[in-house]
């Protein structure tokens, strides 16, 4: 590819801001290296042309053997199979293999080392969240992969006011275009953006374009960002432009230009359907060893999957057993504390007042008489071992007797052992000369 090569994709248009130095009906080409590396944005209302201007770039491109990617967000791009052996690669059915996130890196391979054109149609996902993803990563790639590769490589993003949003809100994914739209040049990575309201798209993107088509317009908000950028005589004008007619703005010539894009030569998948019967096309496929190299990602993807729904499935019955058993205990300490609510209770009615008792239960008097006869029989033997302390002096235990204040002898006669408190009082000897007289 040299610097001087070109693509014709229109031809220039009679009215306001045509090119006053060519004639109506003279090419119009663009440069390869400028398309392939640069920014653009390619807007109009719906039907305007914005998607055909798209394609005829993109046929160029690929009949000059330059891969492109385009993100397709409304399944319209699969009918440059008609002409063009291209992977289509997304969610449904018509796709030459379903992908998903896991499947990023090998798309940037086979588009940047292997020259294989990819549509990556981000229309068929149902979860948002998947499709967001999917585009990040692959965006993630081909920025890095480029660092190295610097290899001239041109990223179509269509609708691009759903990543890229003037009101703020912008995710990871949206980050991550305006990342290569700022930087990606310098690797050799360009993008286009295409949306049919520039209202809604940041303007920190369409500011560092080098190259804008603007087609029909008719909103306020839409023709006062062509005033704002062209000048005020295009915003009336853009009005009143033609199907496949723009403005076409060029920062490499300086220069803006009214023409006419030509007509798309693949299938029109993206046209509004009529009350006309079309037939759809036989449709080029890419090489079988491609995309089994995708599916064995997909493989080993559904083989993981499956795992993990296995595994799920097993830590389901786990938790439900669990479950059982936690409501098993708590059965369990449901009878155990009515058992002790039962035996409470039979012990209250064993303490309940016997008949005459005097408010004693039967086994409360049976008790206290047991304890009664315990206390009688130590009392006897307490009785037994211990004499009265009036035998053996006084009341308070004193040695000395109180009439006449003698000491009782220890030992008493000689011959005789202590005397006995129960024994009789010893008799007084009788006087007999008393008893003479």
């Amino acid at each position: 590819m040299t610097e001087q090569e070109t693509i014709h994709v229109a031809d220039v248009s009679e009215g306001i801001g045509g090119d006053a130095t060519a004639e109506p009906g003279s090419p119009v080409e663009l440069p390869v290296v400028d398309v392939l590396t640069g920014r653009s944005f390619i807007t109009g209302k719906s039907g305007s042309g914005k998607s055909n201007t798209a394609s005829v770039v993109i046929e160029n491109l690929l009949d000059n053997g330059f891969p492109v990617m385009i993100v397709d967000t409304d399944g319209e791009y699969y009918g440059l199979k008609e002409e063009y052996e291209i992977l289509h690669a997304g969610a449904d059915d018509e796709c030459d293999i379903v992908v998903s996130p896991e499947h990023a890196e090998k798309l940037a391979n086979l588009a940047l080392e292997e020259n294989v054109p990819i549509i990556l149609d981000v229309s068929g996902y149902l979860e948002e969240d998947t499709a967001n993803e999917l585009l990040l990563e692959v965006v993630k790639q081909l920025f890095a992969k480029e660092k190295r590769l610097k290899k001239p490589f041109l990223l179509v993003v269509e609708e691009c006011h759903e990543y890229i949003p003037e009101g703020g809100g912008m995710d990871e994914t949206g980050k991550m275009l305006i990342k290569v739209g700022k930087r990606g040049r310098k690797h050799g990575l360009g993008i286009v953006g295409i949306s049919q309201r520039p209202a809604d798209v940041k303007k920190d993107f369409i500011t560092q374009c080098d190259w804008l088509c603007w087609h029909r317009l008719t909103w306020d908000n839409d023709t006062k960002v062509v005033g704002r950028i062209l000048g005020s005589k295009y915003a009336s004008a853009v009005e009143d432009l033609g199907d496949g007619e723009a403005f076409l703005m060029t920062d490499w010539d300086e220069s803006i230009r009214r023409i006419q894009f030509h007509r798309k030569q693949t299938f029109d998948a993206g046209a509004t359907p009529g009350l006309d019967d079309f037939e759809r096309p036989e449709l080029k496929s890419v090489s079988s060893d491609l995309v089994g190299e995708l599916q064995s990602i997909s493989d080993e993807q559904a083989r993981r999957e499956s795992e993990l729904a296995d595994l799920r499935q097993e830590l389901d019955k786990k938790r439900q057993r669990i479950h059982e058993l936690e409501r098993e205990l708590e059965e369990a300490r449901d009878l155990s504390n009515m058992a002790d609510q039962f035996a409470q209770a039979l012990l209250g009615k064993a303490e309940a007042p016997y008949r005459g008792g005097n408010g004693r239960s039967v086994a409360s008097a049976a008790s206290a008489d047991r304890s009664q006869a315990d206390l009688d029989v130590y009392d006897a033997v307490d009785t037994e071992t211990d004499p009265d302390p009036a035998d053996s002096g006084t009341a308070s235990g004193d040695p000395t007797d109180p009439a006449d204040g003698r000491a009782p002898s220890d030992s008493g006669d000689a011959n005789e052992g202590p005397q006995s408190a129960d024994a009789p009082p010893t008799p007084e000897p009788v006087d007999d000369s008393e008893q003479d007289g």
